[in-house]
């Protein structure tokens, strides 16, 4: 079987997300290099693939692909086997639980992290320009808020979909991997045991380890 191929630059979080998908359940894949800095996401060639111009795209076969989410349940859903269902489609409570908290991630807590993220580092190391405090304190706000639901939560669960490692925890780890790096993300991790054992527990896997290693501190 031809490997599958994710078009994407050495840091992404979405592309992360999409990789760790692919490490997670075993699968072969070629990694193609888009170059951020000369625009190549904006190419003909790429936008072919993922017409906003963005990263990742994916490719199967004829099968093309953008939008990491969707990517990742695509991966998870081809791949999956007796040891590996991150989705847990044999089970509807179970994934529809799994479902809840993608939702969550994707709604809540990315858009809570993200900005803290982009002006605390990608901001200042990217483009040399000035972190706009003002937008961090807003949005540590509001992840605070986030992470009181998630403590509240996995007070009961080991994961957040249940006592199962899904999908719905590993959509979580790309942008934390860089922003749990930043004092005030850490501080509130630290302040919530539940939360910081669960994301210990996400750091701690294999997969995370192989994927995360060879990249750059943005910090």
């Amino acid at each position: 079987m031809a490997a599958v191929k994710v078009f994407c630059p050495a840091i992404s979080t979405a592309s992360i997300r999409v990789i760790l998908c692919l490490e997670e359940v075993g699968a072969e894949y070629e990694r193609v290099n888009i170059d951020m800095a000369t625009g190549e996401h904006k190419s003909p060639a790429h936008v072919a693939k993922n017409p906003f111009g963005q990263v990742p795209a994916f490719q199967d076969g004829d099968l093309v692909l953008f939008e990491s989410r969707a990517i990742g349940r695509y991966v998870l859903r081809k791949f999956k086997s007796s040891d590996v269902d991150l989705l847990h489609g044999s089970s509807l409570e179970e994934s529809a639980m799994v479902d809840v908290w993608l939702e969550v991630e994707a709604q809540q807590y990315d858009k809570a992290i993200s900005p803290i993220f982009y002006q605390a580092v990608i901001i200042p190391r990217f483009y040399g320009g000035t972190t706009d405090e003002k937008v961090v304190e807003e949005n540590l706000v509001k992840l605070a808020k986030v992470l009181d639901v998630y403590e509240a939560r996995l007070s009961h669960t080991k994961y957040l979909a249940g006592d199962f490692f899904s999908f719905a925890d590993l959509s979580h780890y790309p942008v934390t991997h860089f922003s749990i790096k930043i004092p005030q993300v850490a501080a509130l991790f630290d302040a919530r045991p539940h939360v910081k054992a669960w994301w210990e527990s996400l750091e701690s896997r294999p997969a995370s380890k192989k994927v995360t290693a060879g990249l750059p501190q943005l910090s």
